[in-house]
This record gives C-alpha cells, structure tokens and sequence, in this order.
C-alpha cells in the first residue's frame, strides 16, 4: 500500500518560511517524479515544483521561481519543499504526488497540508 504523508504546514506571516516533507511508504521516490500541488480556496489545483527521478531535475511554477525549492533525500524516501518569502496568495493546501517518468498524470496523492500566510 502506497502513502504519502505530508507535515511542516501552518500559520506563517508574510515573508516568513515554511519547510514542507512528504514521507512515502510503498515506493521508492528515487525512481518517482515527485510533484508539488497546491489549491487555494476556489481555485484549481496548480502544480507548485516537481523533483524528476534521476538527474536531479526541478522544475517549479513562475510564481514561486526564487522563493521555493523541491529536494528529496533518498535515504529517508522523503521529498521536501521549502518555501522562503511567502506571501498572502500562497496561501492554500499543498499536496505531495507521485508518478513515473512515463505517465502523464500523477497516480499516488498524499492528504495535504495547509499553509496559512497571513499577518
């Protein structure tokens, strides 16, 4: 049984930083991309940053480029996002995802995480 679990959410006031980690039973992530979502009240889900499998490649949405990074430690099967100089609009819950490099959707989802940037 496949589960990502997501933590490292709460009330940040604008500016401030969060550090986001998906902890995943059931697969490898090395082997996985390992996507960032987000959804704000409202809105659509949005793709936030993914962490390719091999080669350690990012890609990240233009409305966070500079501000958040995706890592993963292998070793700890677990993929992180850290998230510097937030603002109010990021405010939403962040969902860990996975796939292979070969699908076009991702297949394994964790619960999310809210994230509250506010003063």
């Amino acid at each position: 049984q496949v589960q990502l679990v997501e933590s490292g959410g709460g009330l940040v006031q604008p500016g401030g930083s969060l550090r986001l980690s998906c902890v995943a039973s059931g697969i490898t992530i090395s082997i996985y991309d390992m996507g960032w979502y987000r959804q704000a009240p409202g809105k659509q889900r949005e793709l936030v940053a993914v962490r390719r499998s091999g080669g350690g490649i990012t890609n990240s949405a233009d409305s966070v480029k500079g501000r958040f990074t995706v890592s993963r430690d292998n070793a700890k099967n677990t993929v992180f996002l850290q998230m510097n100089s937030l603002k109010p609009e990021d405010t939403a819950v962040y969902y860990c995802a996975a796939k292979r490099v070969w699908m076009n959707e991702y297949i394994y989802w964790g619960q999310g995480t809210q994230v509250t940037v506010s003063s």
